[in-house]
């Protein structure tokens, strides 16, 4: 037992580093929410609560189960191209992160039991994505190399984070499903946050030279192919929101502004100024998704 507790220990720090994972959550749950309210025509003045502090804990937890699951996947292929990882290491077992998956599961339940139909969305994302990789480890379908069928299949589990926030956010604000433009509300939410987070999966995979089996969006689209589409979803994701949203005439704006980043990043790339192995900046994509999820806090306080 020791030894397992040991071994997830290094796991956490070497897959997950607490510090910087918590901010993210915390941004992702507070700033998806603020997206609601931004977005919702019924909202009525949107602030946080102990509820989203609740979901901003309960996304940290997902997250790192989210990451046991993804280096389960690809162990193979990372024990090729990011060796230094603690599963591809053999620091952790892939034994200990089923047990890590099943008692964060636990826990999650157990936290989020005071609001059953939040729990229940947030135990479908767990069991759909744990499920998906069962099939992906028995059957190799579908194949991780290719990109777009792995990114469809796996586009459930984060839709199904994004619901588990919204019905928080209908249960702060006291308002039903059934209420009017709450449907409207959801469906633009998840659009406009899941063409947002679109952007750091497309850019984080841009090089000008692959290696042999590596696994990019160069190898189907080409450099600028990839390139073009990176640019575009969080173009698409920018200007959804600006139309949608609900603030304030002039505060939408404010929608536009997490944009700097990837435009920067693609003109330093272009320049040759990115990594040194001709990638698209690193911190580029993880800066514009902190600065949306900053966006929407404010355009949700804005309301």
């Amino acid at each position: 037992m020791r030894g397992r507790v040991a071994r997830l220990g290094l796991f956490v720090r070497g897959s997950y580093p607490p510090a910087p994972s918590l901010t993210f959550a915390a941004l992702w749950a507070y700033g998806v929410t603020g997206l609601f309210a931004a977005l919702d025509p019924g909202s009525s003045g949107w602030r946080p609560e102990m509820g989203t502090a609740v979901a901003a804990v309960t996304l940290f937890v997902d997250l790192l189960l989210m990451r046991a699951l993804d280096d389960i996947r690809d162990l193979e292929y990372d024990r090729r191209f990011h060796p230094g990882r603690p599963l591809a290491a053999g620091a952790v077992r892939t034994g200990d992160l089923a047990v890590l998956y099943g008692a964060g599961a636990l826990a999650l339940g157990l936290l989020n039991a005071a609001w059953p139909w939040r729990a229940a969305i947030l135990l479908a994302q767990l069991a759909y994505a744990a499920g998906a990789i069962g099939a992906h480890r028995r059957w190799r379908r579908p194949s991780a190399d290719n990109l777009f069928a792995s990114l469809l299949v796996s586009l459930p589990a984060p839709v199904l984070l994004h619901l588990y926030l919204y019905a928080g956010y209908l249960d702060a604000s006291g308002r039903g499903a059934g209420a009017s433009g709450a449907a409207a509300a959801a469906i633009e939410g998840i659009a406009v946050a899941v063409l947002a987070a679109g952007h750091p999966e497309l850019a984080g995979k841009i090089t000008r030279a692959p290696r042999a089996g590596e696994r990019t969006y160069v190898t189907t689209l080409g450099v600028t192919g990839a390139s073009a589409l990176a640019l575009a979803v969080p173009v698409l994701s920018a200007g959804l929101l600006a139309a949608w949203s609900r603030a304030p005439a002039g505060w939408t704006l404010i929608a536009l502004v997490p944009l700097a980043a990837p435009a920067a990043a693609a003109w330093r790339f272009r320049r040759g100024h990115g990594e040194p192995d001709r990638r698209w900046p690193r911190t580029a994509p993880a800066v514009y998704l902190l600065l949306s999820f900053a966006s929407y806090i404010v355009l949700g306080l804005a309301r």
